[in-house]
């Protein structure tokens, strides 16, 4: 069983401390849900998960099954097992889906994978024809995000970052995603754990969430089951945001 222990962790982004000690931990088959306001942190908790280029951890851990992913590039952290869906997934020219599926998998033949591709195609509604193009190659938004979850029902890492994977989706798509990555975490031959960033409560209304995490300045200051999301949907984020002439909550 796979568990992500996320561990005091600070990070900064162009010389500005956003991550002022995050610490959580999520284990396979559960899913967490990460929310909070615009600004807060969350793509920026994300891509210091992930390693991403210009996202600089000053202290604190990022543990997977034990192992350290601090000091790993981004292509190691993948190999040991997570996965992120981006918010804006980027065009790739020239690569196509296939090819990189069966690098990123340690295929050499594209064909290896190819009935999986098939049968997550049709599970969350792209269609087979997309496949043919380069990646994310004049592609929409909303099919953007189902290549996203293709792409990781392939590959099957064991702890899922879902970016704010609702956004852009309309209802059906999100109903077709929420389902079958509820199925996925539900999967003992799988052992997926899921940490989905997101705003909006729809996403978990298909993607029932154990714990949420509510982000705030860059510190985890609530967290709690799905009543949670209620009151946030009510209340929003004013009583947790500190007074401006009281940055530091002294």
């Amino acid at each position: 069983m796979s568990i992500l222990e996320v561990r005091d962790l600070h990070a900064t982004v162009a010389g500005r401390e956003v991550l002022h000690g995050v610490t959580f931990s999520v284990e396979a088959g559960a899913v967490h849900a990460i929310m909070g306001p615009n600004g807060s942190g969350k793509s920026t908790l994300a891509h210091a998960l992930m390693g991403r280029p210009g996202t600089l951890i000053t202290a604190g851990s990022i543990l997977l099954d034990g192992r350290e992913l601090v000091g790993l590039p981004t292509h190691e952290r993948a190999r040991a097992g997570l996965y992120l869906a981006l918010q804006q997934p980027l065009e790739v020219p020239g690569v196509h889906l296939a090819d990189a599926l069966a690098a990123a998998a340690g295929h050499d033949d594209p064909s290896a994978i190819e009935s999986r591709l098939a049968s997550s195609v049709q599970a969350v509604g792209l269609e087979p024809k997309l496949l043919g193009r380069a990646i994310n190659v004049g592609l929409s938004g909303g099919e953007r995000k189902r290549s996203e979850i293709v792409q990781l029902d392939v590959l099957r890492r064991p702890v899922a970052i879902l970016d704010e994977i609702d956004s852009g989706l309309d209802v059906d798509a999100l109903a077709a995603i929420g389902a079958h990555l509820s199925a996925a975490v539900k999967d003992p031959s799988w052992n997926l754990a899921v940490v989905a960033i997101t705003h909006f409560q729809r996403l978990l209304d298909v993607l029932a969430p154990d714990v949420i995490h509510v982000l705030v300045d860059g510190r985890i200051v609530d967290e709690g089951g799905p009543e949670l999301v209620t009151a946030l949907e009510a209340d929003g984020y004013a009583r947790y945001r500190r007074p401006a002439d009281d940055p530091f909550g002294l």
